[in-house]
């Protein structure tokens, strides 16, 4: 973990993650949350705006990461952390190699369509060995934190969405075995 950062503090950021989603879904999104942080200082939070902005770029990493950027300039996101509730897209996975972010946190795996777990951008060392002043190296990645936790929100949030998306393999609690 980097300097800072406990498992206190993972756990403390996710569940802010979590009550963020829940401010989404009260706001007509599905339940994607981001929460940047460096250490124990939240520099922003965001919430899915694809129904709100109709726009599907607007990701709740996407936007966190982009008023992070703000805030701090951009490339100023070195050390911190990336907390979501789901495991980001490759579209957002990009972004934060892209941004430098140092980890990246969260609840849900997506074999399906994770930047992690299925296209292994967030791992992908081949990007900052050819792009390096494009693409920090690898982040940490840490996943499956507060899963149950997020799992429940889907599933209250929108029952028929979640049981649809877990008989697709879309969402899963823990890594696929191998």
């Amino acid at each position: 973990m980097l300097d800072g950062t406990s498992e206190e503090t993972d756990l403390r950021m996710m569940r802010q993650c979590i009550a963020c989603a829940r401010e989404g879904v009260a706001a007509g999104e599905f339940p994607f949350a981001c929460v940047i942080a460096r250490g124990e200082e939240v520099i922003c939070v965001g919430a899915n705006r694809t129904r709100r902005d109709g726009d599907v770029t607007r990701h709740a990493e996407m936007v966190a990461m982009s008023e992070a950027q703000r805030l701090l300039g951009r490339g100023a996101l070195r050390q911190c952390t990336l907390y979501a509730t789901v495991e980001p897209c490759p579209m957002c996975s990009f972004a934060a190699r892209e941004t430098r972010i140092a980890r990246v946190v969260f609840g849900v795996y997506s074999p399906l369509m994770g930047g992690h777990s299925r296209w292994d951008v967030l791992a992908d060392a081949a990007l900052s060995g050819r792009m390096g002043e494009v693409f920090a190296p690898p982040p940490q990645v840490r996943g499956g934190v507060l899963a149950q936790e997020v799992a429940q929100l889907w599933r209250r949030a929108n029952p028929l969405a979640w049981g649809v998306i877990r008989w697709r393999g879309v969402f899963r609690l823990a890594p696929a075995q191998p």
